[in-house]
């Protein structure tokens, strides 16, 4: 079988290849996955550049999500079946084939197409830790940057399914229409001047506590001056590979606060029946239509390199996917 590799630290676009590999055979509580799709996030590509926040033995196969067909079964395994669709969080999943523990899998319903199924996990599932942690109820009102990524589409969705208002900021005037397109309501583009007052009309005057920045650099600052006395601004992401930059009129005037959330951390403080309520939430939200999240193209595992080029290109409808 074939898998993705890469043998130095660099550029994906240049460092990864593919090799020949045994196939691997399912030991107890293992099953043996077939690839279907496998979605390349941000944290994938830091990672094969070497600048993530751990660093894995060369040479080695990246991918941390997707979704397989059951291939085969090891002892022991009796809740999955040959042929079952079911997605998982993992590592070295640009495969062909590969192996997970049967206690990850997560059974995948028809009424979710492979394209959301795949990518269902990772970044949704940090939404949703995500919105826990703001502490916000029905009614209040939060704001975001970077509405038209992942995190952004899926946390307007589940905060929408809760009733909590959000004010969703994209970088270009298209990604207006695109995230209307996707029933994605508020969306403001900060390409047009004067953002901030339409902002302000959106919410009609309510407070908005929490203001999620996945940007840093000056959209930090930005996003804090929509912000209400008092309210939190939670630092997600750095697209920009900037600083934050927070005026001191921002952060003391509004007596404001400014803190982080790294999913990796918060995951593992979750007891399995919050983590299994979650994933039941974000599985009923796909499967009603709540939730959409486009892949904009999907390329076979020998073009892993051309794959990794095309997520970098900005203004994309969806994620780059890897398929067999």
């Amino acid at each position: 079988m074939r898998s993705v590799i890469y043998e130095k630290f660099g550029n994906p676009a240049e460092v990864l290849t593919t090799a020949e590999r045994p196939m691997p055979e399912p030991g107890p509580g293992q099953v043996r996955l077939r690839l279907v799709l496998s979605p390349i996030h941000n944290h994938d590509l830091s990672t094969i550049a070497g600048t993530y926040g751990y660093k894995p033995e060369l040479p080695a196969t990246p991918g941390t999500e997707a979704l397989g067909v059951v291939d085969a079964l090891g002892e022991g395994v009796a809740d999955f079946k040959p042929g079952q669709r079911v997605a998982l969080n993992g590592l070295g999943l640009w495969s062909h084939y590969f192996l997970a523990d049967a206690r990850r899998l997560v059974p995948m319903p028809d009424a979710v197409p492979d394209e959301l199924a795949c990518q269902l996990l990772s970044m949704p599932m940090s939404a949703v830790m995500l919105l826990d942690d703001l502490a916000v109820k029905a009614g209040d009102w939060i704001i975001q940057n970077t509405a038209n990524g992942a995190v952004g589409k899926t946390l307007a969705g589940l905060a929408r399914a809760r009733g909590v208002n959000v004010v969703n900021l994209v970088r270009r005037d298209a990604g207006v229409a695109e995230l209307e397109t996707l029933g994605i309501a508020n969306g403001v583009s900060t390409e047009s001047a004067g953002w901030q007052e339409r902002v302000a009309t959106i919410a009609g005057g309510a407070p908005i506590i929490r203001a999620v920045d996945s940007v840093a650099g000056e959209a930090a600052d930005e996003i804090m001056s929509t912000l209400a006395e008092g309210g939190v601004l939670v630092s997600f992401g750095a697209m920009s590979g900037k600083p934050l930059v927070i005026s001191p009129a921002n952060l003391l005037f509004k007596q404001a606060t400014v803190r982080g959330f790294w999913g990796q951390k918060r995951a593992p403080l979750l007891s399995p029946a919050q983590r299994a309520a979650m994933v039941a939430e974000l599985i009923a939200l796909a499967a009603s239509g709540g939730l959409q999240l486009p892949i904009a193209a999907s390329y076979p595992l020998e073009k892993a390199g051309e794959a990794a080029a095309a997520s970098a290109v900005p203004g994309r409808p969806g994620k780059i996917a890897l398929k067999p």
